[in-house]
């Protein structure tokens, strides 16, 4: 398996060195139909922050004023009535924090499913090349670690910052109007204490993305790992791939760690120096108090609005880190739904015909290689019919172009030149949805999915009844081992079908492209993973199926290839060759000596011939 290091999906592992908190300018979309909440999580939070600043006022008059009458009845009574607007300003500041909450808590769960559903419906619309260069573990780290951070920052961090901010705004207001003098000065030293924090900020910038990158790589390991187990197993790599992913965490765990160091130097130095210049301030207000420039109450409220501005300015530095570690996020996230697929759809998309006995099949002068390999012809200069209802076999040894003419036929590729039409119409004109709907396929791979037998069959064509399912499995041959199961058609197969044995994850495939009925059906070693007598039970039934439409068979088995009305035979990307097998053994040719090996290894477990 490749190492880790090579693989660079979409520059992931290159830090953004501009990544801000302007980044989350991209959640924008997501919040937009949501403004009556957004609006509501606003006003809330205005309010909360506005009570709070609220308190030190009360407090001044409750010092100032409550303690002036010189009739005791009198000074209860009026202690009473401020300790009651202190309640009632506590009672305030309660329900609207609850408010707040609730509403940026509800915002944070909304919009993070809004962006999981976007990204991978985004991904799940991306063509294959994508997926040559993205690893799935990649891109399950961004629906996970990714977005559990942008929920963290829009449901609680974000809206702590905007109130923290708003409150150390008013606290500095406050001061300034009470103070102007003192704070003027404080206000100096704290300009430089922000410039030096923005420098430095940077730096935590850069390392949160990379550390976000980290973590996908092991994530990535990890998915590809456990999606071939049984390969790591049987090769006995356990402790290598353990080894690998091990490195891969360390890797993660070590730039955690100066993420961390850095973030944690930038709050010291926050908090450290806000404190001191405003403790200087405070100092400033208590000898006034002594030469009694002003009352005990103003002295409190000052004391309470510094308490305020410090705690405001130190939660902003805890806020600003997740804040740059969600725009880090984000922004991996908008590369996502910023790629587009190599295979686009059509503007205005035209209609087929309607299928009469399969569908009329065109390849003309079709000349391909793979993205991920520019100098490798896989097609050269590829011309054929395939008239309606007639079955054509491609053979020929590996990397001759079989498997490369069914992509280009699903268009999860589109050929550098050349062209490819159903009915007369070319497939790039046709809508996605409508080309593969017209395509049934039985591929080499049988995909299992973590669902009933029912659910697996019926999946190209989620409409059908359970009859219309349980008819194509007994066309299949799946039916007697279905009914078998524990819970019969209803049985859960597993991840990947692991309940199952390669026959009969490859009858269920074969039975789901029975089921879709569609008037192109392409079959890719569709009986490779069968016994002998399996094969006999299912080739009669692909028989069956092949019945009324247009058949394209990958195979190396003769029983599949002498069936077809004719047999193309490729090498090197190109045709070689045309016929059927009679005529072919009789020219001696390639398909000729494949044929004689395959059945010089008749009795062999392995065939030799057409893979």
């Amino acid at each position: 398996m490749p190492d880790s290091d090579s693989a660079k999906p979409l520059d992931a592992a290159q830090p953004a060195a501009g990544a801000s908190p302007q980044a989350l300018k991209g959640l924008a979309p997501f919040l937009r139909p949501h403004r009556t909440r957004v609006a509501l999580a606003g006003l809330f939070l205005l309010l909360a922050a506005a009570t709070t600043l609220v308190l030190p006022i009360t407090l001044r008059t409750l010092i100032d004023s409550g303690f002036l009458p010189s009739d005791p009845t009198q000074r209860v009574m009026a202690v009473r009535s401020h300790f009651l607007a202190l309640f009632g300003v506590g009672v305030a500041l309660g329900l609207f924090s609850a408010l707040r909450y609730y509403s940026v808590s509800w915002l944070g769960e909304r919009v993070t499913a809004d962006l999981k559903r976007a990204v991978y419906a985004h991904v799940l619309h991306q063509s294959p090349e994508f997926f040559e260069t993205t690893q799935t573990g990649e891109v399950l780290s961004r629906l996970t670690a990714d977005t559990t951070l942008i929920q963290t920052v829009v449901g609680a961090s974000l809206s702590m910052g905007l109130r923290n901010s708003i409150m150390a705004m008013g606290a500095l207001v406050m001061l300034v109007i009470t103070n102007p003098y003192v704070m003027a000065q404080v206000l100096g030293v704290l300009v430089l204490v922000v410039l030096p924090a923005i420098v430095y900020g940077r730096r935590v910038r850069k390392l949160s993305r990379s550390s976000q990158d980290r973590v996908a790589d092991s994530s990535a390991i990890a998915a590809e790992v456990l999606n071939a187990i049984p390969v790591v197993q049987s090769h006995t790599a356990e402790g290598r791939e353990a080894a690998r992913f091990g490195r891969a965490t360390e890797d993660a765990f070590s730039t955690g760690v100066r993420r961390i160091r850095a973030r944690a130097v930038l709050v010291a130095f926050i908090i450290s120096a806000t404190a001191g210049a405003l403790l200087f301030g405070l100092y400033q207000g208590t000898q006034a108090v002594i030469e009694g420039r002003i009352t005990a109450g103003h002295m409190s409220q000052t004391v309470v609005y510094v308490i305020l501005l410090i705690s405001s300015v130190a939660a902003l530095s805890e806020v600003y880190g997740d804040v740059l570690r969600a725009a880090g996020a984000t922004e991996r996230l908008m590369e996502l739904l910023a790629t587009q697929s190599k295979v686009q759809q059509p503007a205005m998309p035209r209609a087929l015909p309607a299928p009469q006995g399969g569908t009329r099949l065109t390849l003309k002068h079709l000349t391909f290689h793979y993205p991920s390999r520019p100098g490798q012809t896989a097609l050269s200069e590829v011309s054929l019919s395939v008239a309606a209802g007639e079955t054509v076999a491609l053979v020929g040894p590996s990397g001759a172009g079989k498997s490369t003419v069914f992509q280009l036929l699903l268009r999860f590729y589109d050929a550098q030149s050349g062209q490819i039409e159903l009915d007369g119409v070319p497939i790039q004109d046709l809508s996605l949805e409508s080309l593969r709907q017209r395509i049934g396929i039985v591929p080499q791979d049988s995909t299992v999915f973590s669902a009933s037998a029912m659910d697996n069959i019926r999946y190209g064509r989620p409409e059908a009844s359970d009859d219309e399912v349980m008819a194509a499995a007994r066309a299949a041959h799946a039916h007697d081992f279905l009914m078998q199961l524990p819970e019969g058609y209803q049985t859960f197969l597993g991840e990947r079908g692991v309940r199952l044995s390669g026959g009969q994850r490859q009858r269920i495939s074969i039975a789901r492209a029975i089921l879709k009925n569609a008037p192109l059906l392409l079959l890719d070693e569709a009986t490779s993973a069968l016994d002998s007598e399996s094969e006999r039970a299912v080739q009669s039934a692909l028989e069956e199926a092949m019945k009324d439409r247009t058949t394209l068979v990958i195979a190396h088995r003769l029983s599949t290839v002498v069936n077809a009305h004719r047999i193309v035979v490729l090498d090197g990307g190109r045709i070689i060759d045309i016929g059927t097998h009679a005529e072919l053994m009789s020219r001696n040719g390639l398909y000729a000596k494949l044929a004689t090996m395959q059945f010089d290894t008749a009795n062999k477990p392995a065939g030799v011939g057409f893979v």
